[in-house]
């Protein structure tokens, strides 16, 4: 659709792993293990800064968990929310994105509500 912004293909993110992005003021990261495939804000939510250990690196050494670098909470893949850390129970905001062709595409229109 001509409100979709192409963020990557799905072979550009390693499986599991992680890829960060920026779209206008927006910085976010994708996370995929198998076929699920998400993507978040790029902002913990305990304190507000960016989650990546290294650039596009946003999980634990097990790969099983998306691992803030600051505080080291700790929030489940599939959902956002924290399991461990300072935010239990608060969950990182996901953003609207969908998988088509092999294209992971960001909804542009929903950016004024999410920026």
């Amino acid at each position: 659709m001509a409100d979709d912004i192409l963020l990557c293909r799905v072979d550009d993110i390693p499986d599991p792993g992680s890829k960060g992005f920026e779209v206008d003021d927006l910085e976010g990261f994708l996370v995929r293990r198998g076929d699920t495939i998400r993507a978040y804000r790029d902002s913990c939510p305990h304190t507000g800064v960016p989650l990546a250990w290294a650039p596009g690196n946003y999980l634990d050494s097990d790969d099983a968990l998306i691992q803030c670098a600051f505080h080291g909470a700790l929030f489940v893949i599939e959902t956002g929310e924290c399991v461990h850390g300072p935010c239990v129970g608060r969950s990182l905001e996901p953003l609207p994105i969908r998988v088509e062709a092999g294209a992971i595409l960001l909804d542009a229109s929903s950016l004024d509500d999410i920026g």
